[in-house]
């Protein structure tokens, strides 16, 4: 879907698809619907987000009254982790998304959405992807895994396994859960930028939620429209690390020929489950959730 946006539009993506971010030339209109995102999810992430995302948000300073300039967010985040983050006009191709993380560059949109879109919009905006990835970014464990994750998807595309790794990237990066002394937290982006979500993924009966295992993630399908119907827990980030940072060819030959997936409401025997959902949610129609 074309982004209504002047700044994107007359640019011209450079080779590597990314663009300028001419933050001067963000609108009073434009920053204000960052600072309301920004104070909702404050509310809504309280007891639930993990304490890495937090110390990511205070360490980036996020919270400076409007849209971030990434001059000044970049000069915090490469002193801290090496990464930075690089502004794109819309969605990019999977080979450029997978070298761009391989070099810890993190691409982001330029756009932000409209105050008629707060609940819901379908391409994610630099709310979802500067609040919601970068403060994670920050801690050195999850920094390297996103870059291997990078590396790993650059030889997924040779074997044909680009659609086990996106559901690694799913259940993960994007609607990620962590164990913790005091309770389940989140980590994901696709929550921690989601009001909603954020109340739903800790606090419902209705989904499964089961602890991380490697192989069963990247067989499972996973749905874009809604709530998730199964979540995915870690016990720590070097858990996650530790599970990916292995040599993933011959993973990828095995699931080149494997191609079975596990339906979303299925629990296995082998599953560690820590809430056998009900679905209800799910059961009776949903809704169109929150980015």
């Amino acid at each position: 879907m074309p982004i209504n946006d002047p700044v994107i539009n007359r640019q011209t993506p450079r080779a590597d698809f990314t663009i300028d971010q001419c933050w001067d030339e963000y609108t009073l209109t434009e920053h204000a619907v960052w600072s309301m995102l920004y104070e909702r999810q404050a509310k809504a992430l309280e007891g639930r987000a993990c304490d890495a995302f937090f110390e990511g948000l205070k360490l980036l300073d996020l919270n400076t009254g409007g849209i971030p300039d990434l001059a000044i967010l970049n000069e915090k985040l490469r002193a801290l982790t090496g990464w930075e983050v690089v502004m794109v006009p819309h969605l990019v191709p999977d080979d450029v998304f997978f070298e761009h993380l391989a070099n810890r560059r993190f691409p982001a949109g330029r756009f932000i959405r409209g105050q008629d879109q707060m609940d819901y919009l379908q391409e994610p905006d630099i709310f979802h992807d500067v609040y919601g990835h970068v403060p994670m970014l920050t801690q050195p464990v999850f920094a390297d895994y996103m870059q291997a994750y990078g590396k790993g998807g650059m030889r997924a595309l040779k074997h044909d396994c680009l659609k086990n790794l996106a559901r690694l990237y799913w259940y993960t990066v994007e609607f990620g859960l962590i164990k913790t002394d005091e309770g389940m937290r989140i980590y994901g982006a696709g929550i921690v930028s989601s009001r909603t979500e954020s109340i739903f993924s800790i606090e419902s009966d209705s989904p499964n939620r089961l602890h991380f295992d490697l192989t069963r993630v990247m067989h499972t399908d996973y749905r874009i429209d809604d709530f998730q119907q199964v979540y995915f827990a870690i016990d720590s980030f070097d858990e996650l690390f530790d599970a990916t940072k292995q040599d993933f060819g011959p993973l990828y030959e095995r699931m080149s020929v494997d191609k079975h997936v596990h339906e979303i409401t299925k629990v296995l025997e082998s599953d560690k489950v820590y809430t056998h959902g009900t679905q209800d949610y799910a059961n009776s129609g949903g809704r169109k959730a929150e980015v």
